[in-house]
């Protein structure tokens, strides 16, 4: 049987997505305001879960249809047989998005569509599932816009970006997804040498790592649908083996630079546990004070401090400053890629010729800077 889904991204980030989504051949791949649309058999839920880098969620799209009061809403959610996706003693969460609709209040809405979800489990088994908000066993997303509803459900479970091989969180760790995001736009051929030097907790070398190895972002975590009472374990088992690239030689070298000792302990852990121990190599010290490998034609792909979550803003601007310089009197011929948190730090790094686009890094607006040094 065919579905439509819709995969979710950050703002910013649909091309990105529509690209992975296309070099996955996904069928009928659409790019949208949020993400990029398909279509196809729940193997393909299987391949979008297991393989996009870039996308948060891959909903299930259920019913369309148009909604100017509860009672609408409620009779057109009972008309989907909810034991497909969830045993009656299991738990869910609804979240709701109404924009420019009769019905506006989105908790009304969730607690609306929770009520027809349980109540057709009540009628039918006499028993009903719990709502569980911190990890329930099935996720409903309702979209209202302009009276028009979308009843979607989450295939995924948690957040894509949680990958499943961070073992190390550190302070103000860089989103998974934007780090593959942010890594897709800096050109790198996933062959050359790769420097962090702000490495935090090694989010971008991990992700780097798994790129240049071909193994699937979501290689070490599962997904909701395989709870689902008509999942085909076997089948999906078998296929997902399948899915694993064969090991091969050492990759380009992946190098990080942190000062933090705590988080270089951290980055290492990381790093081994998605297996990618021998490749990533994370030293401690000061970047000023590292001198690259002479002859190389590397990429620079770094999330310096903004000074917001974490540190001082000015400390933060006199850092640009500084690795500018660094950047000026090292790395001639090397390509550039940093996520800065102001227009002000990007500007602090005094680079004769650069290129920006907006990111969104969470709730902070951020800008890609990129560069031929």
């Amino acid at each position: 049987m065919k579905h439509d889904y819709f995969a979710t991204c950050a703002p910013g980030v649909e091309t990105l997505l529509y690209r992975e989504a296309r070099a996955l051949k996904l069928s009928r791949a659409e790019q949208q305001v949020g993400g990029v649309q398909f279509s196809g058999e729940l193997a393909e839920a299987w391949r979008a879960n297991l393989h996009l880098r870039t996308a948060v969620r891959v909903l299930l799209r259920l019913l369309r249809f148009p909604t100017f009061d509860d009672s609408t809403l409620y009779r057109a959610v009972q008309e989907v047989d909810w034991s497909r996706f969830l045993d009656p003693e299991g738990s869910l969460r609804v979240d709701a998005q109404c924009r420019e609709s009769k019905l506006d209040h989105s908790r009304f809405v969730e607690q609306r569509v929770k009520d027809a979800i349980v109540d057709q489990f009540r009628d039918r088994h006499g028993t009903r599932p719990s709502v569980d908000k911190e990890n329930p066993g099935m996720r409903v997303h309702v979209h209202l816009y302009r009276d028009r509803c979308t009843l979607s459900l989450d295939t995924s479970g948690a957040s894509l970006h949680k990958r499943g091989w961070r073992q190390y969180q550190g302070r103000a760790p860089l989103n998974e997804a934007l780090a593959a995001a942010v890594l897709m736009l800096s050109g790198w051929d996933r062959r050359a040498p790769l420097i962090d030097p702000f490495c935090g907790g090694g989010t971008l070398l991990v992700e780097a790592g798994l790129m240049a190895r071909g193994i699937p972002a979501g290689s070490f975590r599962s997904f909701d649908f395989e709870g689902w009472p008509d999942h085909d374990a076997a089948a999906y088992t078998s296929w997902r083996q399948q899915q694993q690239p064969a090991r091969r030689g050492r990759v380009a070298p992946l190098v990080g630079r942190e000062v933090d000792g705590e988080a270089v302990a951290g980055a290492v852990r990381n790093a081994a546990a998605a297996g990618l121990a021998e490749d990533v190599q994370i030293e401690c010290g000061d970047v000023l004070a590292f001198e690259p490998r002479a002859g190389w034609n590397a990429w620079v792909v770094t999330n310096p401090p903004y000074g917001v979550r974490v540190g001082d803003a000015e400390a933060a601007l006199q850092l640009h400053r500084d690795f500018g310089a660094w950047l000026r009197q090292h790395c001639a011929g090397f390509h550039l890629a940093l996520l800065a948190g102001s227009k002000a730090s990007a500007h602090a790094l005094s680079l004769p010729q650069w290129d920006s686009a907006p990111l969104r890094n969470g709730a902070l607006r951020c800008q890609l800077v990129t560069a031929e040094l």
